[in-house]
């Protein structure tokens, strides 16, 4: 089944261009912009059987309220440690991690996370599954039945509400995990790979319908990916990472007009361009990543 997307919903959400300057100061942004996420000299360091593994070291990153921010690196680099580490799930080894002003200390029920893998639970059905973080936050079980079913309409699976994950395809279980995270309407969103498992065509329509959920919604976006060209699509700006250990690599804005559609997109000029400049920068971590 295709997701049909809210087109009536798209509106430009137009954000200030960013100066290419590589290093870890190309990921300042200017000090009249209000933030929402912000690391300061974070690292973080995991026990092993043969001693500490540095995951990322001294990052450092800034990133605007309503901005749609990927990162990209080679695998291992700590892309889904900087996750843990906003979400609240883990605390740095060293540095300070601030969302929405506050010092990250745990969990924060204004930041959600969509991981690749699908966070459903088997013996609930849809609806029960996208009324669930709702009924956390306080509402009440009438009140998050109606707010589930008009995300479940909004994301496509009207008239799935009383199926269960196993009678879903693998692109409408990431349909119901976005409507369960996207209907407490989080202030910060974090996602960890969310369309890697997902066949081309189903993960172009998914990328595109993102998109027009976020217009508009003033909610900032951090976008893990390995995919290049996923990245630069959807995002205001993406920021690359050395390998192991992760350190931030360059920044560089996508100056593309909004609306997009991600396969239109990817074949202007602009597109291409942008796509040279970052893969010049990250072609030698990728191959040193693979070297090791």
């Amino acid at each position: 089944m295709s997701l049909t997307p809210l087109q009536a919903d798209r509106e430009a959400n137009t954000v200030a261009a960013h100066e290419r300057i590589p290093g870890p100061e190309a990921v300042a942004v200017s000090e009249s912009a209000e933030l929402s996420v912000e690391l300061r000299n974070v690292s973080q360091v995991f026990p092993t059987k043969t001693g500490p593994f540095t995951a990322i070291k001294d990052v450092n990153l800034d990133v605007r309220k309503g901005e749609f921010l990927s990162i990209v690196g080679p695998s291992g680099c700590g892309k889904s440690t900087l996750v843990g580490l906003v979400a609240g799930l883990t605390r740095p080894y060293s540095g300070e991690v601030r969302v929405l002003g506050e010092n990250v200390t745990g969990v924060d029920k204004r930041v959600g996370v969509i991981f690749q893998k699908d966070a459903l639970l088997p013996w609930r059905t849809t609806l029960q599954n996208v009324a669930l973080p709702l009924r956390w936050r306080g509402a009440s079980k009438s009140e998050a039945n109606d707010k589930a079913r008009e995300w479940l309409k909004r994301v496509g699976l009207e008239g799935f509400e009383s199926n269960f994950p196993h009678q879903l395809s693998g692109g409408m279980r990431k349909r119901v995990s976005i409507a369960s995270t996207m209907s407490y309407r989080p202030e910060v969103l974090l996602m960890d790979e969310p369309f890697s498992a997902l066949d081309v065509q189903t993960r172009n329509i998914m990328e595109n319908d993102l998109l027009d959920l976020w217009a508009g919604s003033g909610q900032t976006v951090i976008f893990i990916t390995h995919d290049l060209e996923e990245a630069i699509g959807m995002s205001d700006r993406v920021v690359s990472m050395t390998a192991s250990p992760g350190t931030v690599l360059n920044s560089q804005v996508v100056d593309l007009p909004r609306p997009r559609d991600i396969l239109e997109c990817r074949l202007t000029p602009e597109f291409g361009e942008i796509h040279r400049q970052i893969w010049d920068d990250l072609r030698g971590e990728v191959l040193a990543a693979h070297k090791r």
